[in-house]
């Protein structure tokens, strides 16, 4: 039955839409514009699709040269209008799936977004759920609710997930070059799939079923999360010792089999590591599984940022200050070097904590002008990065950005707590956490 949507996408004649246009959404979009599709991006943030018509780039590592480009070409339409969602032949859908208060998924995007596009579906679409979830959401959640409007899936329309790979700032490594995992509810719903993808990335990688394309992503970060959580338990351990965990890291990466660098920080941050982990933790106790292993590397990580806090508090103690009344300028609100993605970012909760103590944060962030709104940390929304100077009585280095390697911050003559190792060799007024 599909063979006239495989036959659209070889000659180019299908209509794309991506529901989302955050960091998954946008990258998708621009590719397939690039490649010559005509793509409906739809999103319920005006202020994003209104930036798109002006061909304004509103993601800091997305150059605005290529939206204007893409805004320029003809092939894009940015829009509100979930009701354009009937002209697409294929659907990606990239919106966030974060935690609730209970550490559990909040599937109200997944689900608000399905409710929106099911009365537009039509036969011969093809929707690909690109979110981040648990095994057996696309099946669960998002194929019951499409098929309220009468049509079934695999004989009217096709579903399929393809887990996002985004790595935000990356250079080495860009959307097209990135092999797509794919699986599907059926071989006609797989190999529609496919052919969307194979449109733009250097490669698919067919699975066997939705469940396992789900599951493939939580590996990916489960691994990157229960590695990173290992390093902070070095970390802590070594620094016991009086030994330098970024330096044993250094060495030991040089063994050129059976090991891979990971490195300790304040936390975990951005949309993956902190979350997918309890993702399948969370699923697991439906089957009777305790995931105690990640369950470990959790509690781990989400520690650091209290162990960070303790050391500012043993660093000012030595300088004969009390945490209560001291002015720390935090360096780095983004969860991550060189991006202004802030989600999940453990400088929040640095925030938090200190100045339940009683000190007054300042942050700076070349990245973030601005704190935005967001869900968990509203109270901070409109706060303004500050100018790097001296009278503070602490630096605390959150994220490794670029601009800060270059900086001599040794100069401003501030104790400065590094959790990134930002300030190489040995300097008096510099504390490894």
């Amino acid at each position: 039955m599909n063979s006239a949507l495989l036959k659209k996408l070889d000659n180019k004649t299908a209509i794309v839409g991506v529901v989302g246009l955050g960091y998954v959404g946008l990258p998708l979009l621009l590719c397939f514009v690039e490649k010559g599709f005509h793509v409906i991006g739809l999103d319920i943030d005006t202020r994003k699709t209104e930036a798109l018509g002006k061909g304004q780039s509103y993601i800091k590592h997305i150059p605005a040269a290529r939206v204007a480009r893409a805004a320029s070409s003809g092939l894009l339409k940015a829009t509100t209008d979930f009701s354009k969602a009937k002209e697409c032949d294929a659907l990606l859908i990239a919106v966030p799936t974060p935690l609730n208060k209970n550490r559990e998924p909040d599937m109200s995007f997944i689900v608000s977004t399905c409710e929106s596009i099911a009365p537009y579906v039509r036969r011969d679409q093809v929707i690909v759920l690109e979110s981040t979830t648990y095994p057996g959401t696309t099946v669960e959640v998002m194929v019951p609710i499409l098929e309220k409007t009468g049509l079934k899936v695999d004989r009217d329309f096709y579903v399929a997930f393809s887990p996002e790979r985004e790595d935000p700032s990356r250079t080495d490594y860009t959307t097209e070059t990135i092999p797509k995992v794919v699986g599907s509810t059926s071989p006609e719903g797989l190999a529609a799939a496919e052919k969307v993808y194979q449109q733009i990335v250097v490669r698919t990688v067919p699975v066997s079923s939705t469940q396992a394309a789900e599951a493939t992503k939580l590996v990916e970060n489960t691994f990157r999360a229960v590695n990173i959580a290992l390093v902070n338990e070095l970390k802590t351990t070594f620094m016991r010792m009086g030994i330098d965990v970024w330096e044993v890291i250094e060495a030991a990466k040089t063994k050129p089999f059976g090991y891979m660098p990971f490195y300790p920080g304040p936390g975990l941050g951005g949309h993956c590591i902190p979350i997918d982990p309890f993702y399948l933790t969370w699923k697991a106790r439906e089957f009777g599984v305790t995931t105690k292993f990640i369950e470990l590397a959790g509690e781990i990580n989400t520690a650091m940022p209290d162990f960070v806090v303790q050391r500012i508090m043993e660093v000012l103690n030595e300088l004969g200050k009390p945490l209560n009344g001291a002015n720390i300028l935090m360096l780095g609100l983004a969860y991550k070097a060189n991006v202004d993605d802030d989600r999940e970012s453990p400088s929040y909760h640095l925030m938090e904590k200190l100045e339940a103590k009683g000190a007054k944060v300042s942050y700076n962030d070349p990245y973030i002008p601005v704190i935005r709104p967001s869900r968990e940390f509203s109270r901070y929304a409109g706060r303004k990065s500050a100018e790097i100077a001296k009278g503070y009585d602490l630096f605390l280095i959150a994220t490794p950005h670029e601009e800060y390697k270059k900086m001599d911050l040794v100069g401003f003559n501030v104790p400065i707590v590094d959790t990134r190792n930002v300030v190489t060799g040995t300097h008096r007024l510099v504390f490894k956490a």
